[in-house]
């Protein structure tokens, strides 16, 4: 297990780590308390049973009794025909939110998919919170969705500041939907 502070909110050391199959019922409530309907929850289900899963990418941050309090999955897409990754859903348990635990998920997540040689990260998400851990707008290197989401709300990052994004259009794993 590591340990990692977030970035933002009060500092609290949270434990982090891959999930285990323990771990799938409280992994689903965290999914189903911070979001308003279970569509993450069940992405995440149908995920697991998806050819985009990848082992040891789906990441909890722990509280100090070694229960998951954040998730953040990371599953196999692709920029164009280049593997990446997209990093969706990530959670939080409401009483937890903002006090770093969902940063160190995200955190580990990253560092797991740089530690099996992956490069490149994409995410749809909040486009203030996300430049945190490196995202940039994929806009800027050529990279879109076959759907209309908000430009500054689609991202993308190299894990490996040497080698650069590739552009092209994102294909999501099926379970998505796009």
């Amino acid at each position: 297990m590591t340990t990692s502070s977030g970035s933002s909110g009060p500092s609290a050391p949270w434990g982090t780590r891959a999930e285990t199959g323990a771990d799938l019922p409280t992994i689903r409530g965290i999914n189903l308390a911070a979001f308003e309907t279970s569509f993450e929850a069940d992405l995440v289900d149908a995920l697991r049973g998806d050819p985009s899963w990848i082992d040891g990418l789906s990441l909890v941050a722990t509280d100090d009794h070694d229960r998951p309090i954040a998730h953040a999955l990371l599953t196999r897409c692709h920029i164009g025909d280049t593997p990446a990754l997209c990093l969706a859903p990530c959670a939080v348990l409401p009483a937890q939110q903002r006090q770093g635990a969902g940063s160190a998920a995200i955190r580990a997540a990253l560092a797991a998919a740089g530690d099996i040689g992956e490069r490149f990260v994409t995410v749809l998400g909040h486009p203030d919170y996300y430049p945190w851990f490196g995202f940039t707008r994929a806009s800027a290197h050529g990279i879109g969705l076959s759907i209309e989401v908000p430009d500054e709300a689609l991202m993308a990052l190299a894990l490996d500041p040497d080698r650069p994004l590739p552009s092209g259009t994102i294909r999501y794993a099926a379970p998505f939907g796009i």
